[in-house]
Parts: C-alpha cells; structure tokens; sequence
C-alpha cells in the first residue's frame, strides 16, 4: 500500500475559555491507503499543526510533514517507524513537527492495524492486553468544599482511583493547598488512591513543592503529578532526592523521546506519563513504555480528551500487567465526549480494556465532526496549500 491522502481536521467548541482543559478542540487526522483508512488525533492547537502539515519549504531540514508521509509505502510496523523517523529528520527546524506527526503515526498504527485485522497493541508485538484501573481525571475544585464533593461524587460513580489537578493549586499558600489535598482525601475515602497533579504551577523553582512536601506526607498520595515544568530535570532531581517518599510523575509535556529519557534518568520520575497525541504517535510512545520497563518504573497514559485518544494512549502499554494505572477522562467537553461512536467504559469490576477489535477499535461519528468543524484555508503567495477536506 501506499499512503494515498492524509485529511485534517480543525474541530472545536463554539466558546474557548481559559479553563484547562484540552477536550475544547482537536485536530482529527484520517489517513488512506487503498481501501482502508485510519484515523487519529493530535494533543496540540490544530491549526499549527495544519501550518506545519502543508508550509513551503524553509531549507533541507525544515520541510512540512506531508514531504515524508504522502506517497509512502505502508505495509508493515517497520515502514510506520521508518516513516516516523524522517518526518523527524526532515522537519528538524520546524518545531511542531512531533505535535502534528503524533497525530498522523496513530492513524498509521490504525489503519495499518485494520488491514491485517488485529488490534494496534499486537502489531506493536504484545499478545495479551491486560485490563487497567481507570484513575478519573478532572479539575480540581474552586474551593475546598467544592473538590470534596467531586471526589465524593467519584466514589458513587464507582471509581477507586482519583487525580485532581490544576486549579487553584499553588497559587496561594501551603494551608490553602493542603486544604485543597485534605477535601480529595476526605472525598475518596481512605483506601482510593489519590493523584495530584500540580500543573507545573512551580515552574523551575523546587522550593514551593519542598515546602509542600512534609505536609502532603499524611494524605499517601500515589504521585505528586508536574511540579515542576518538563525541561526542568534539576528541580525534579532536587525535590525526589530530598523527598523520596513523594513519587513524582511527569512526562505528558514531553513531546520526544529524549525529553521522556532525560524525566527519567536525570529527573528521577517514577512515573512516566505519556500522551501518544503529543510525543510522537505510537511509536513513540511505546519506545517510552520500553524504556520504563528497562529502568523499572511504571509507565502511565496522558489522555484528558477522546475515546479516540484513550484507546490510542492505551495501546502501547495494555501488554504489561504490572503497569496498572490509567488516566480516564470524567470531564470532557460534549466535542470529546462524543466524538467517537463506540465509548471505552469500566466494566463490573472497574477497570476498563481497549476495545476486542481491529485497530483502535473507535471510529469517529462524522456527524459530531461536522457539527464542530472549523473550515481552514491557508494560502500563501496566492498559491493554495490547505482547504479542509470533504468529512
């Protein structure tokens, strides 16, 4: 086979707040090869991704993204990594590069996947899938009381993991913090397990997070999520060398592998988080999974959008048992939430599988993406390099 077409789509809300929250738009990706298709989606703004996909070429080594997928052989897991690494190599200088290849690589693995009628995780060479413990993710609260009652509200939706983030965290004092930390507690009950997700609130400074540190102690939080931001290796060395008692979990920032190497070799992350939208696709991703078995920590997925996006975060790592955790978005936009025909939902024991089917087993309700398709021409020198395609 050979890659026919490759089709973005700029989807959003009608209204973009301020809010933290990733599920208000998205760039869908369908990619064709003979008389299959696959689709995927990008963690990033959509229309630099667009820009990057079809912009002229700067010099050798600041192409578009279409110079090394359009036309290229598809046929075997090889040819998707072979086509990843020039993408990479000849987009060098262009610094969205791996955001809109993410994108492009799940619907490679998707398609690729379709065509020999089995699911991603065993063309990525595992057999089994294992089932995971799904940790619902949202915001935290405005006040204390307030994220009390969502963890609370978690609890009777039958979850037993949690993570509250962003927020108002940080950006008071440590009373008010830990306040914030003592509601999630008291909501989930003492057995849930707790995540925290600081929001890379801190930035390069490691001496809010080690004044925070002592006073999270009794709440046994399973991690203390991006304190600090991902370049940061030596705030994040400085505060798991002085607290080693807090796990640290970071990695959704990363959007290459090195980044993702350097979180765990140099920053000390116990806990790789990975989005496939961000890092560079599957690929990329499960070279980051590879590594966390190598050094013996747990790999975990970043997904806070689609179902689409869930299945593929899920695909690289549903082969290892031990790495039990998964990120499971509670609060989506009605874009992400209904983005996909088929749903991933926790079954009678509360964990949730990628789907038994070819692919990522989802495909996208093309109703849903018209309803919030954003139409984009983009056009230089009079010449014409993206019009959004027919849905």
């Amino acid at each position: 086979m050979r890659i026919e077409s490759v089709d973005l789509f700029y989807l959003a809300m009608p209204h973009i707040t301020d809010e933290v929250d990733g599920s208000q738009d998205t760039l869908l990706v369908r990619v064709r090869a003979g008389r299959w298709e696959g689709w995927g989606e990008c963690e990033a703004a959509p229309l630099p991704c667009i820009a990057a996909y079809c912009c002229p070429s700067s010099h050798g080594v600041c192409k578009p993204v279409k110079t090394a997928v359009e036309g290229a052989v598809l046929d075997t897991p090889e040819d998707i990594r072979r086509i990843n690494a020039e993408v990479r190599r000849l987009g060098l200088d262009l610094l969205q590069t791996d955001h809109t290849l993410s994108g492009i690589d799940v619907a490679l693995w998707d398609l690729l996947a379709r065509a020999r009628e089995v699911p991603v995780y065993q063309l990525l060479g595992d057999r089994v899938a294992y089932p995971k413990l799904p940790y619902a993710s949202m915001l935290l609260g405005n006040t204390p009381e307030e994220t009390f009652e969502k963890a609370r509200a978690i609890c009777v939706d039958g979850f037993r993991a949690a993570k509250f983030g962003w927020g108002p965290l940080g950006k008071g004092t440590v009373d008010e913090d830990v306040a914030h930390v003592r509601a999630a507690r008291e909501g989930l009950g003492k057995e849930g397990i707790l995540l925290i997700d600081a929001g890379v609130v801190w930035g390069d400074d490691p001496a809010p997070a080690i004044a925070r540190a002592q006073r999270l102690r009794e709440f046994r939080l399973t991690w203390l999520e991006e304190p600090f931001r991902s370049e940061s290796l030596d705030a994040y060395r400085t505060l798991t060398d002085l607290h080693p008692e807090l796990p640290l979990a970071a990695g959704e920032g990363a959007n290459n592998f090195a980044l993702a190497r350097d979180l765990v070799r140099r920053g000390g992350v116990r806990y790789l988080q990975i989005d496939a939208g961000r890092i560079g696709g599957i690929t990329t991703a499960h070279q980051a999974r590879l590594l966390a078995e190598s050094e013996g920590i747990t790999y975990v997925n970043h997904t806070f959008t689609s179902n689409l996006a869930l299945s593929a975060s899920l695909q690289p790592y549903v082969g290892v048992e031990r790495f039990r955790l998964a990120e499971y978005p509670t609060e989506p936009k009605p874009l992400a939430r209904d983005l996909t025909v088929e749903k991933i939902v926790p079954d009678a024991n509360g964990l949730i599988s990628v789907p038994d089917a070819p692919g990522l087993g989802l495909v996208p309700n093309l109703d849903i993406v018209r309803q919030y398709l954003v139409p984009v021409r983009i056009v230089a020198g009079g010449r014409l390099l993206y019009k959004t395609p027919e849905v």
